[in-house]
């Protein structure tokens, strides 16, 4: 099996994991392909050259599956890298609150066990896809897109469209279109409703609105957005999953899913309930602690 590596560069207490998953990598037989960033992190940071396959690039893709190591934003980093290639993707979480990354640095045994064993589930996850008249290095989101004023600008005008009939005009901070994963995003912070992953919908939620009875609205995955941004500042800034790009003021946009999706590997018994109640500490009695 070849596998490919993707890490962050904050983890350098977790040395012993890293090197634990090259030894049993190496000693289960595979190939091992890493991400040329997190292969410089480990070799000038932490002085550790594991032996390896050969350096992923975009031109050279040579895997069969993809090992996130870190947290939500390392697996967003990895997916937007696999694109549309169907490598599924298995998120090691060494962050902290992980609902992509959610497979502990203490289940590396159970989980390679089961890896080379085949006894795993994949879930497909929804995209997000942008369009607008200006060329951009990106136009696809797994978590949100997000409409953004600049950061010391006044509130911007968001006009939107649904399958070409009027919304409304958000004035407001910012607005966000999240897919289910996404939900648990950005989308959580801002008070907006959770998703399960299989649901087919989207979510809008306004980030700090003008009006207090502003709410969020899921709507179904099929659905046709279109979007325009008046900003007094003449510019603002569009972020999918985080990668901030400029546009000038009036420039409007496409949004609809993608036509393809990001598979994420799960263990057998995992399910989204689970990872909420354990992530989010439903059920818990903090004065029992």
């Amino acid at each position: 099996m070849k596998i490919g590596l993707f890490g962050s560069d904050y983890q350098a207490d977790k040395q012993q994991f890293i090197k634990k998953l090259f030894d049993d990598l190496t000693r289960y037989g595979a190939e091992i392909w890493v991400e040329q960033s997190f292969y410089d992190y480990l070799a000038t940071k932490i002085g550790y050259t594991p032996q390896i396959q050969g350096i992923i690039s975009i031109e050279n893709q040579p895997v069969d599956l993809v090992f996130s190591l870190g947290g939500d934003g390392t697996f967003l980093r990895a997916a937007n890298w696999v694109g549309r290639q169907n490598i599924p993707i298995l998120g090691f979480n060494t962050g902290h609150l992980g609902f992509l990354a959610t497979v502990g640095t203490d289940e590396i045994d159970a989980m390679l066990g089961d890896i080379f064993n085949r006894r795993y589930q994949i879930e497909e996850r929804s995209l997000l896809q942008i369009a607008s008249p200006y060329p951009t290095p990106h136009n696809y989101a797994l978590n949100e897109i997000a409409f953004l004023k600049r950061d010391t600008a006044s509130m911007i005008s968001i006009y939107t469209y649904l399958n070409n009939d009027y919304l409304t005009e958000y004035k407001a901070d910012g607005l966000l279109i999240a897919t289910p994963t996404g939900s648990t995003a950005y989308n959580l912070s801002v008070n907006g409703p959770i998703l399960v992953p299989q649901s087919d919908n989207f979510v809008l939620s306004a980030v700090a609105p003008h009006s207090l009875n502003m709410r969020s609205l899921v709507i179904p995955g099929n659905s046709q957005l279109r979007v325009c941004i008046e900003s007094r500042t003449h510019d603002f800034l569009v972020a999918l999953d985080g990668r901030t790009l400029d546009f000038p003021s009036g420039t409007e946009f496409s949004v609809q899913k993608a036509d393809f999706t990001i598979k994420v590997v799960k263990r057998a018994h995992q399910n989204f309930y689970n990872t909420l109640r354990k992530k989010m500490f439903w059920g818990t009695d903090v004065r029992k602690q």
